[in-house]
């Protein structure tokens, strides 16, 4: 059986995005994984309290309120295997049981915009994350570059995924996501 997982790009317009965006030029610099259908189940590196953004680690993001209400974005579909789900499924389980273990990269995140590799043990940044996650699970990304230093655009770019939406958030979430993914149970 196949199962569909979407990559989230957004645009949520704080200043740390703005910031970020002044450097990249591009216009999504968030990366979340979604692994149901209703987009419920998104994952990322990202903020743990929406008004700080340097408290900040592994977080289930809440994407129809808050800092996501206004946020633009681009939705990528690809189609995996039950066991790349099952995979996937594992690490996010593994991760949210220790939580405290893991942390945001800042440095790291600095060091992709010097393109300096810096892999810290048990941190990421929302890109670096998703793209780890994919490839461990055997989802190639295309890139030439350490998985530390994959930005939401490297991602964009890998043709394992497909488009599927680009435009305002939050009418997606409560109108569209039905027309992509009728054929699928959500599980977990």
């Amino acid at each position: 059986m196949n199962r569909k997982i979407y990559v989230l790009l957004t645009d949520t317009g704080t200043i740390f995005t703005k910031i970020i965006k002044l450097f990249t030029k591009k216009p999504h610099n968030h990366a979340s994984i979604v692994i149901d259908d209703h987009f419920n189940k998104v994952y990322s590196f990202g903020r743990r309290n929406p008004r700080n953004p340097f408290v900040a680690g592994f977080v289930q993001e809440n994407i129809r309120g808050g800092l996501f209400r206004n946020a633009d974005c681009a939705i990528y579909c690809v189609t995996i295997t039950e066991k790349q789900f099952q995979k996937i499924i594992a690490k996010i389980r593994e991760m949210e049981l220790h939580k405290n273990k893991y942390r945001y990269n800042l440095i790291g995140l600095i060091a992709v915009m010097l393109n300096l590799e810096i892999d810290r043990k048990n941190a990421y940044f929302c890109s670096h994350f998703v793209a780890a996650l994919l490839e461990e699970s055997g989802i190639p990304i295309k890139r030439q570059k350490p998985l530390s230093l994959v930005t939401p655009q490297d991602i964009k770019e890998s043709a394992s995924l497909e488009l599927i939406y680009e435009g305002k958030l939050s009418p997606y979430v409560q109108n569209y996501y039905h027309e992509y993914c009728t054929d699928r149970v959500e599980v977990i």
